[in-house]
């Protein structure tokens, strides 16, 4: 898909951590959440580990095989975590084989970081909460909300209303996806398809949330309680989707048409 950047799990990924700035019980489900757009093959966290705040890290950094990297805190209110990580990433950058990086922080201070290992080629991942400034979000190629990160244990969220499977209840809950959707998302979606379509009857879903991702990184289908791109865009009227034979019998490929174009 050549308009976006490869996100597929392929990619040998530096995976660096915040301890000061990450809530200490997402570590596996970070992890977890990494697996699926490639191999971490350097894992490390940076913090103080002289300080008690940050103590407890040890049984899940063992867990998940994280390598802390101490990092004093030389002067009170200074974070020095955020140099020591900014250096070890220029290292890694151009000592290390990888194709990507993945910044776990809510700290702005990490933008010009995410913009300068793009400039090198790097595909950059950031990680974090959901109180992270807008700039470091639009640095990186995808940012993913640590809430919407299901962690290891976890239960899964209640099941839609069942009355929704009733005949009579489908119009309700066609409604309640609906108001799920902002009208701006709705909006980027239209915008979205009428950039690829180029004349055609529908766009590939594919290209679809690629491109919809490189306009707005901390795109994520989780966000608005769905778990997919496609049961997204089927919950709003505005929009169809059709699955189209590819040259393998056995493969179709889901298109979006926008019944408003």
């Amino acid at each position: 898909m050549p308009i976006a950047p490869d996100l597929t799990g392929s990619k040998r990924l530096a995976v660096l951590i915040d301890a000061d700035n990450v809530p200490r019980g997402t570590l596996a489900g970070i992890m977890q959440e990494v697996a699926i757009y490639g191999t971490p093959t350097v894992k490390r966290i940076y913090g103080d580990w002289t300080g008690p705040h940050i103590a407890g890290w040890k049984n899940s950094l063992l867990e998940n095989a994280v390598t802390p990297i101490q990092q004093y805190s030389y002067t009170t209110g200074k974070n020095s975590t955020d140099s020591a990580m900014i250096i070890d990433a220029m290292d890694i950058l151009y000592n290390e084989r990888v194709d990507g990086f993945v910044l776990v922080s809510s700290d702005s201070d990490f933008t010009r970081l995410a913009i300068r290992l793009r400039e090198a080629g790097m595909t950059v991942f950031g990680i974090g909460e959901r109180k992270t400034p807008g700039p470091f979000i639009a640095a990186c190629d995808k940012f993913i909300y640590i809430e919407n990160i299901k962690q290891p244990g976890e239960q899964n969220p209640p099941e839609e209303a069942h009355p929704a499977k009733d005949k009579r209840s489908k119009p309700a809950a066609s409604n309640q996806n609906d108001n799920r959707v902002p009208k701006s998302l709705v909006r980027l979606i239209a915008q979205s398809v009428a950039d690829l379509s180029e004349g055609e009857d529908g766009v590939y879903m594919g290209e679809l949330g690629n491109l919809i991702m490189k306009k707005k990184p901390d795109f994520d289908c989780r966000n608005y309680g769905f778990k997919s791109l496609s049961a997204l865009i089927k919950s709003i009227d505005r929009f169809s989707v059709e699955f189209r034979q590819t040259a393998d019998p056995n493969v179709k490929h889901p298109y979006v048409r926008d019944k408003e174009a």
